[in-house]
């Protein structure tokens, strides 16, 4: 990829970084002004409602208790992990799921700096198991490993194929 193109995917990277940070910020916003602590609306009554509460710890409530301190330094090691591959890869997909990541991590950062704390609201039953309270930016880190995951697997099912093929050549 030249510089030329490197310049194109982080302008378009930045962009969507800033409307995904902006959406889970404005739909945290909309949720604090607009819902009491623990308040609950149903919108698909025993299967989805909006649940507002306050994580203090990671994904799933993982290192509840290790302040906001802890995830300033963790986040900011990620971050600039995410960075750098960005940086060292010509692959848009890789791209898009490194931004989704960076997106969403940023989306909580902001809150933890902010607040103390990440304001989650998501909340789903799934036969009958109440799934972790999540936001937009958990959506964007999750979508992101996700792809990424996928993607990779993919990437290298189809270099074993290709590889396979030239053997038998």
């Amino acid at each position: 990829m030249n510089l030329k193109e490197h310049i194109k995917a982080t302008m378009a990277s930045s962009l969507l970084v800033l409307i995904l940070v902006g959406l889970d910020q404005w739909s945290k916003w909309t949720i604090q002004t607009h819902m009491k602590l623990y308040e609950s609306i149903p919108i698909m009554p025993g299967f989805f409602k909006l649940f507002y509460v306050q994580n203090t710890g990671a994904g799933f409530s993982l290192f509840e208790g290790f302040g906001p301190w802890f995830f300033l330094i963790l986040t900011l090691i990620a971050l600039c992990a995410i960075v750098y591959y960005f940086y060292h890869t010509n692959d848009r997909m890789v791209q898009l799921s490194l931004t989704l990541i960076f997106a969403g991590a940023i989306g909580n950062l902001i809150d933890r700096m902010r607040l103390g704390y990440v304001v989650d609201f998501f909340s789903f039953n799934l036969f009958g198991w109440d799934f972790p309270v999540f936001n937009i930016a958990d959506i964007c880190i999750s979508v992101g490993f996700i792809l990424l995951v996928v993607y990779l697997l993919w990437d290298e099912y189809r270099k074993e194929k290709q590889w396979k093929n030239n053997i038998k050549s």
